[in-house]
Protein backbone atom coordinates (compact mmCIF):
# COMPACT_ATOMS: atom_id res chain seq x y z
CA UNK A 1 0.00 0.00 0.00
CA UNK A 2 2.92 2.56 1.20
CA UNK A 3 6.34 1.97 -0.54
CA UNK A 4 9.31 4.01 -0.15
CA UNK A 5 12.29 4.03 -2.02
CA UNK A 6 15.53 6.28 -2.00
CA UNK A 7 13.75 9.22 0.03
CA UNK A 8 16.27 11.69 1.53
CA UNK A 9 15.32 15.27 2.51
CA UNK A 10 17.34 18.49 3.56
CA UNK A 11 16.32 21.84 5.77
CA UNK A 12 19.33 23.58 4.24
CA UNK A 13 22.67 21.68 5.14
CA UNK A 14 20.89 19.09 7.67
CA UNK A 15 20.17 16.05 6.20
CA UNK A 16 16.97 15.08 8.00
CA UNK A 17 16.55 12.14 5.77
CA UNK A 18 19.04 9.83 4.42
CA UNK A 19 17.85 7.24 1.49
CA UNK A 20 15.28 5.82 3.26
CA UNK A 21 13.28 3.15 1.53
CA UNK A 22 10.69 0.16 3.08
CA UNK A 23 7.14 -0.67 2.34
CA UNK A 24 3.87 -1.14 4.33
CA UNK A 25 1.27 -3.66 2.88
CA UNK A 26 -2.29 -3.45 3.58
CA UNK A 27 -3.88 -4.08 6.70
CA UNK A 28 -0.11 -4.00 8.59
CA UNK A 29 1.23 -2.14 11.59
CA UNK A 30 4.32 -0.57 11.76
CA UNK A 31 5.83 1.23 14.72
CA UNK A 32 8.43 3.52 14.02
CA UNK A 33 10.60 4.57 16.84
CA UNK A 34 14.34 6.08 17.38
CA UNK A 35 15.70 8.98 19.70
CA UNK A 36 14.21 12.69 19.16
CA UNK A 37 15.52 14.16 16.24
CA UNK A 38 15.99 10.66 13.64
CA UNK A 39 13.52 11.91 11.33
CA UNK A 40 10.83 9.51 12.81
CA UNK A 41 7.91 12.26 12.20
CA UNK A 42 9.52 13.80 8.78
CA UNK A 43 9.45 10.71 7.47
CA UNK A 44 5.28 10.16 8.22
CA UNK A 45 4.54 13.95 7.22
CA UNK A 46 6.28 13.48 3.65
CA UNK A 47 4.03 9.93 3.00
CA UNK A 48 0.84 12.35 3.15
CA UNK A 49 2.58 15.66 1.56
CA UNK A 50 2.55 17.70 4.64
CA UNK A 51 6.64 17.47 3.98
CA UNK A 52 7.84 17.94 0.76
CA UNK A 53 11.30 15.49 -0.22
CA UNK A 54 14.52 16.06 -2.22
CA UNK A 55 14.98 12.76 -3.92
CA UNK A 56 13.19 9.33 -3.84
CA UNK A 57 9.78 8.46 -4.63
CA UNK A 58 6.82 7.68 -2.43
CA UNK A 59 3.82 6.08 -3.65
CA UNK A 60 0.03 5.30 -1.65
CA UNK A 61 -1.67 3.03 -3.51
CA UNK A 62 -1.31 4.49 -6.90
CA UNK A 63 -0.29 8.18 -6.23
CA UNK A 64 2.65 9.20 -6.92
CA UNK A 65 3.00 11.64 -4.06
CA UNK A 66 5.90 13.56 -5.54
CA UNK A 67 3.93 14.13 -8.40
CA UNK A 68 3.58 18.15 -9.69
CA UNK A 69 0.24 16.54 -10.58
CA UNK A 70 -0.93 15.20 -7.09
CA UNK A 71 -4.08 16.40 -5.09
CA UNK A 72 -2.64 16.74 -2.18
CA UNK A 73 -6.36 17.07 -0.65
CA UNK A 74 -7.43 13.79 -2.25
CA UNK A 75 -4.26 12.48 -1.29
CA UNK A 76 -4.34 13.72 3.00
CA UNK A 77 -8.22 12.23 3.01
CA UNK A 78 -6.73 8.72 1.92
CA UNK A 79 -3.89 8.99 4.66
CA UNK A 80 -5.45 10.05 7.97
CA UNK A 81 -3.22 12.08 10.62
CA UNK A 82 -2.88 12.11 14.68
CA UNK A 83 -0.76 14.52 15.78
CA UNK A 84 0.60 14.90 18.86
CA UNK A 85 -1.39 17.85 19.80
CA UNK A 86 -4.82 16.80 18.73
CA UNK A 87 -4.88 19.62 16.18
CA UNK A 88 -8.48 20.03 16.40
CA UNK A 89 -10.37 23.44 15.54
CA UNK A 90 -10.77 25.03 19.05
CA UNK A 91 -13.98 27.33 17.87
CA UNK A 92 -16.55 24.57 16.54
CA UNK A 93 -18.13 21.97 18.56
CA UNK A 94 -16.84 18.30 18.17
CA UNK A 95 -19.49 17.74 15.80
CA UNK A 96 -18.11 20.10 13.48
CA UNK A 97 -14.76 19.06 13.73
CA UNK A 98 -16.27 15.74 12.05
CA UNK A 99 -18.30 16.88 9.81
CA UNK A 100 -16.18 20.07 8.00
CA UNK A 101 -13.48 18.13 6.16
CA UNK A 102 -16.34 15.86 4.83
CA UNK A 103 -18.43 18.16 3.37
CA UNK A 104 -15.43 20.61 2.01
CA UNK A 105 -13.07 17.74 0.45
CA UNK A 106 -15.93 14.68 0.10
CA UNK A 107 -18.73 16.61 -0.96
CA UNK A 108 -20.29 14.98 1.67
CA UNK A 109 -24.59 16.05 2.33
CA UNK A 110 -24.78 17.41 6.15
CA UNK A 111 -27.00 14.33 6.81
CA UNK A 112 -24.53 11.92 5.92
CA UNK A 113 -21.69 13.51 7.32
CA UNK A 114 -23.61 13.56 10.73
CA UNK A 115 -24.04 10.23 10.65
CA UNK A 116 -20.66 8.93 9.63
CA UNK A 117 -19.66 11.46 12.85
CA UNK A 118 -21.95 9.88 15.29
CA UNK A 119 -21.24 6.48 14.38
CA UNK A 120 -17.53 7.36 14.89
CA UNK A 121 -17.97 9.41 18.23
CA UNK A 122 -19.69 6.35 19.38
CA UNK A 123 -17.07 4.05 18.52
CA UNK A 124 -14.13 6.22 20.12
CA UNK A 125 -17.03 6.82 23.45
CA UNK A 126 -17.75 9.80 22.86
CA UNK A 127 -21.00 10.51 21.16
CA UNK A 128 -22.21 12.02 24.71
CA UNK A 129 -19.75 14.80 24.02
CA UNK A 130 -20.53 15.96 20.07
CA UNK A 131 -21.68 19.45 21.28
CA UNK A 132 -18.83 20.39 23.29
CA UNK A 133 -16.35 22.26 22.20
CA UNK A 134 -12.49 20.57 22.68
CA UNK A 135 -11.57 22.78 25.29
CA UNK A 136 -14.50 21.27 27.91
CA UNK A 137 -12.66 17.87 27.00
CA UNK A 138 -9.56 15.79 28.57
CA UNK A 139 -6.24 15.76 26.64
CA UNK A 140 -7.26 11.53 26.06
CA UNK A 141 -10.89 12.75 25.45
CA UNK A 142 -9.56 14.87 22.61
CA UNK A 143 -6.94 12.71 20.86
CA UNK A 144 -10.07 10.15 20.61
CA UNK A 145 -11.91 12.85 18.84
CA UNK A 146 -8.88 13.54 16.55
CA UNK A 147 -8.56 9.79 15.82
CA UNK A 148 -12.24 10.05 14.92
CA UNK A 149 -12.04 12.82 12.79
CA UNK A 150 -9.25 11.09 10.87
CA UNK A 151 -11.49 8.20 10.13
CA UNK A 152 -14.34 9.98 9.12
CA UNK A 153 -12.62 10.42 5.40
CA UNK A 154 -12.44 6.59 5.05
CA UNK A 155 -8.69 6.56 5.06
CA UNK A 156 -6.74 4.14 3.19
CA UNK A 157 -3.60 4.32 5.96
CA UNK A 158 -3.84 5.66 9.95
CA UNK A 159 -0.69 7.59 10.60
CA UNK A 160 -0.31 8.80 14.12
CA UNK A 161 2.75 11.29 15.53
CA UNK A 162 3.56 10.20 18.93
CA UNK A 163 0.04 10.72 20.32
CA UNK A 164 0.13 9.76 23.52
CA UNK A 165 3.16 11.77 24.00
CA UNK A 166 1.24 14.76 25.15
CA UNK A 167 -1.10 13.02 27.75
CA UNK A 168 -1.00 12.52 30.86
CA UNK A 169 0.13 8.75 31.76
CA UNK A 170 -3.87 8.02 32.87
CA UNK A 171 -4.66 9.12 29.53
CA UNK A 172 -2.57 7.37 27.25
CA UNK A 173 -4.41 3.94 27.62
CA UNK A 174 -7.85 5.07 26.69
CA UNK A 175 -6.08 6.62 23.27
CA UNK A 176 -3.78 2.89 22.79
CA UNK A 177 -6.89 1.27 23.31
CA UNK A 178 -9.03 2.36 20.43
CA UNK A 179 -5.65 2.24 18.38
CA UNK A 180 -5.55 -1.41 19.13
CA UNK A 181 -8.99 -1.81 18.27
CA UNK A 182 -8.27 -0.30 14.79
CA UNK A 183 -5.41 -2.74 14.44
CA UNK A 184 -7.47 -5.66 15.15
CA UNK A 185 -10.35 -3.98 12.66
CA UNK A 186 -7.43 -4.29 9.71
CA UNK A 187 -6.60 -0.84 9.59
CA UNK A 188 -2.87 -0.11 7.54
CA UNK A 189 -0.87 1.85 10.07
CA UNK A 190 2.47 3.64 10.60
CA UNK A 191 2.71 5.02 14.25
CA UNK A 192 5.31 7.04 15.18
CA UNK A 193 5.38 6.16 19.38
CA UNK A 194 7.45 5.24 21.79
CA UNK A 195 5.35 3.30 23.98
CA UNK A 196 6.86 -0.13 23.48
CA UNK A 197 4.25 -2.27 25.55
CA UNK A 198 1.73 -1.09 22.42
CA UNK A 199 4.55 -2.15 19.49
CA UNK A 200 4.99 -5.75 21.61
CA UNK A 201 1.11 -6.21 21.66
CA UNK A 202 0.00 -4.68 18.22
CA UNK A 203 2.71 -3.99 15.38
CA UNK A 204 3.62 -6.43 12.46
CA UNK A 205 7.05 -4.51 12.01
CA UNK A 206 9.15 -2.46 13.57
CA UNK A 207 11.57 0.56 11.90
CA UNK A 208 14.02 2.41 14.02
CA UNK A 209 15.40 5.47 12.53
CA UNK A 210 18.99 7.16 13.68
CA UNK A 211 20.19 10.56 12.18
CA UNK A 212 17.54 10.43 9.50
CA UNK A 213 18.37 7.18 8.61
CA UNK A 214 16.24 3.44 9.11
CA UNK A 215 18.26 1.15 10.84
CA UNK A 216 16.08 -2.03 11.40
CA UNK A 217 12.87 -2.73 9.49
CA UNK A 218 11.96 -6.06 10.75
CA UNK A 219 9.21 -8.00 12.10
CA UNK A 220 8.40 -7.08 15.90
CA UNK A 221 10.12 -10.62 16.99
CA UNK A 222 13.16 -10.09 15.47
CA UNK A 223 13.43 -6.36 17.08
CA UNK A 224 13.02 -7.45 20.08
CA UNK A 225 14.94 -10.50 20.24
CA UNK A 226 19.28 -9.79 20.83
CA UNK A 227 20.81 -9.96 17.85
CA UNK A 228 19.40 -6.43 16.60
CA UNK A 229 21.97 -3.21 16.04
CA UNK A 230 23.99 -1.97 18.70
CA UNK A 231 22.02 1.23 18.20
CA UNK A 232 18.48 -0.44 18.35
CA UNK A 233 19.80 -2.42 21.66
CA UNK A 234 21.03 1.28 23.34
CA UNK A 235 17.84 3.20 22.48
CA UNK A 236 15.42 -0.07 24.06
CA UNK A 237 18.13 -0.22 27.11
CA UNK A 238 17.13 3.41 27.73
CA UNK A 239 13.70 3.25 27.08
CA UNK A 240 12.40 -0.03 28.63
CA UNK A 241 14.72 0.80 31.73
CA UNK A 242 11.84 3.06 32.70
Amino acid sequence: MIRLENVSKNYGTFEVLKNCSTSVAKGEVVVICGPSGSGKSTLIKCINGLEPFDEGTIHVGDIDVGASSTNLSQLRAKTGMVFQNFELFPHLTIMQNLVLAQRKVLRRSEQEAEDKAIGLLRRVGLEDQRAKYPGHLSGGQQQRVAIARALAMDPLVMMFDEPTSALDPEMINEVLDVMGELAADGMTMLCVTHEMGFARRVAQKIIFMDRGEIIEDCSKDAFFQADRSERARQFLAKILHH
